[in-house]
């Protein structure tokens, strides 16, 4: 600015030709200059302090700014972080709601459920009260009935005793009917053997002494007599033999049931020589019982076994045991000529036979003595066959 004032002022000096006006106005020219240049150097002096203001305050802006780059980084950092975690949570957000709608469809379908439950209840509570009344009626019914009970049982106690005092009264004559009837069947035996003994007697004296005397009708008559004396003997044996089973007393021990099996077979076997015959004893559970009643009853059926398989190529026995209901059941099967069910009640009775003598010997008491055995036993005695397919016969004991 000070170079351009005197430039002026050259050039303004050089219009004036007079050198005291000019000098005058060079003068003024000067002051006014020197008063512009006091002007301009407060005006820069005012610019400098004002730029130095500025470079105050621009190092401050900078320290500002610095400081709010920093900021900025860190809020940056911050954010980054914030956006992981922003990420983390929208996707554990979405696995909720992923389960929030899975759970929404359990709700729903419990919500279902309960209701089906609720109509259930509603059904089952109409069902209960109809029941509660049932039972009401019940109830009063049984009430009833035990009113009637206790009256009936008054009445059958009332019977009881009279029903008591008759039976009481029954087995005692029955006790004496049986006293009775086993000691007339005793007597009649004995009676009946001694007449018989003569009639076997005088018989063998014809057939011995007088057979040349008689023709063949004759003789046939004779040999007819001699067996039908010969059955009688045997039938007087087994009602003695029946009766005395009556009065006989147990005597109660362990029996060895397949050894005396055994025993029963062989001897039985011998008389049977003539005769092939497969019997096939199983072991045999042991139980208690009277020895040698119990053998009795084994040498009745297997006997009987032997028998009604006489018309048999290969007679087959089988003869075997088995554990039911706290017995022990023996049983002895045939494959013999058996016999027709529809008769299954003749069978145990004295004298009854369900074949004809001419088809098999008997008397008609064996099986009734296995019964009566058997039942002093406290056991049972059955049977099962099909005609011409074989029997078998069943007897259990107590298996105490």
């Amino acid at each position: 600015m000070p170079q351009n004032t005197n430039i002026n002022l050259s050039v303004k000096s050089e219009n004036f030709a007079h050198p005291d006006k000019r000098f005058v106005f060079q003068n003024e020219e000067i002051q006014k200059r020197a008063a512009e240049l006091v002007i301009a150097n407060e005006e820069l002096t005012f610019q400098n302090e004002e730029k130095e203001k500025r470079a105050a305050e621009l190092v401050i802006a900078n320290f500002e700014l610095a400081f709010q780059n920093e900021e900025k980084e860190k809020r940056a950092a911050e954010l980054i972080i914030a956006n992981k975690e922003l990420t983390f949570q929208n996707r554990e957000k979405e696995k909720r709601a992923a389960e929030l709608v899975i759970a929404n469809f359990e709700l729903a379908f419990q919500n279902e459920e309960k209701e089906k439950r609720a109509a259930e209840l509603i059904i089952a509570n109409k069902e209960l009260a109809f029941q509660n009344l049932e039972k009401e009626k019940r109830a009063t019914e049984l009430f009833n009935a035990n009113e009637e009970l206790k009256s009936a049982k008054s009445q059958i106690v009332d019977l009881n005793i009279s029903l008591e005092q008759k039976i009481i009264e029954r087995t005692s004559q029955l006790e004496a009917a049986n006293q009775e009837l086993e000691s007339f069947s005793y007597s009649v035996s004995h009676d009946l053997r001694s007449p018989l003994r003569a009639i076997n007697g005088f018989t063998q004296v014809l057939a011995e002494d007088y057979e040349d005397k008689f023709d063949e009708d004759g003789r046939e008559l004779l040999a007819e007599i001699m067996a039908n004396s010969k059955r009688m003997g045997e039938l007087i044996d087994n009602l003695l033999e029946f009766s005395h089973i009556g009065k006989q007393r147990l005597s109660i021990a362990n029996i060895n049931m397949t050894t005396l099996a055994e025993i029963v077979i062989k001897d039985l076997q011998r008389q049977e020589s003539h005769r092939e015959i497969n019997v096939d004893l199983q072991p045999l559970t042991n139980c208690k019982g009277d020895r040698n009643l119990i053998k009795q009853v084994l040498i009745n059926l297997v006997s009987n076994a032997f028998k009604y398989t006489g018309k048999q190529e290969l007679a087959k026995v089988e003869i075997g045991s088995y554990t039911e209901d706290n017995n022990v059941v023996f049983y002895i099967k045939d494959n013999g000529v058996g016999f027709d069910m529809r008769y299954y009640e003749k069978l145990f009775g004295v004298f009854q036979r369900l074949h004809s003598n001419s088809e098999f010997e008997g008397t008609g008491v064996g099986l009734a003595i296995i019964h009566r055995i058997i039942a002093k036993h406290s056991g049972k005695v059955w049977a099962e066959a099909q005609v011409n397919k074989g029997a078998c016969f069943y007897f259990s004991l107590p298996n105490k």
